[in-house]
């Protein structure tokens, strides 16, 4: 599926996806990030660095042009990709969008040769992402962090 093609799913939702963000759509997702519990605190200086930041953004873009979903990566091309900051609106929740951004990441030409799909999520959302073959069967491997 080219990545500018315009998506209807079984809901009849059209959904266009963009890589690039104009400055409308990046106040529309700092908004869209404030009702999340990950990423609320974020203001509008950091999400336009987040964006510029990250080397792929995807996001879902109604029939009037609003963003409606996104989602980001941090790569090196051949070993690893990070997903970030998967999130649609929430009245396009558990319709399929969420699967289309995954997708569309996945089969984003330049992730082509990535060997590894990686990201961190709650539980809850296990069985999200184990439908598309992602698995929490990564050995003993943790999650660290250093904080400033």
């Amino acid at each position: 599926m080219p990545l500018t093609a315009l998506l209807r799913n079984e809901k009849s939702i059209y959904m266009k996806i963009i890589q690039e963000l104009n400055e409308t759509h990046i106040k529309q997702l700092h908004a869209l990030y404030q009702n999340e519990w990950w990423t609320k605190n974020r203001t509008l200086e950091e999400t336009r660095l987040c964006v510029s930041g990250s080397q792929i953004c995807l996001a879902l873009i109604d029939e009037q042009n609003n963003l409606q979903g996104f989602a980001r990566v941090l790569t090196d091309y051949i070993f690893k990709a990070l997903i970030f900051d998967v999130i649609v609106f929430k009245p396009y929740r558990k319709k399929g969008l969420g699967d289309k951004l995954r997708i569309s990441i996945k089969n984003h030409p330049k992730l082509a040769r990535v060997k590894h799909f990686e990201l961190y999520c709650l539980p809850e959302m296990f069985v999200f992402y184990e439908k598309h073959g992602f698995s929490k069967d990564v050995g003993d491997v943790k999650l660290m962090r250093y904080e400033k």
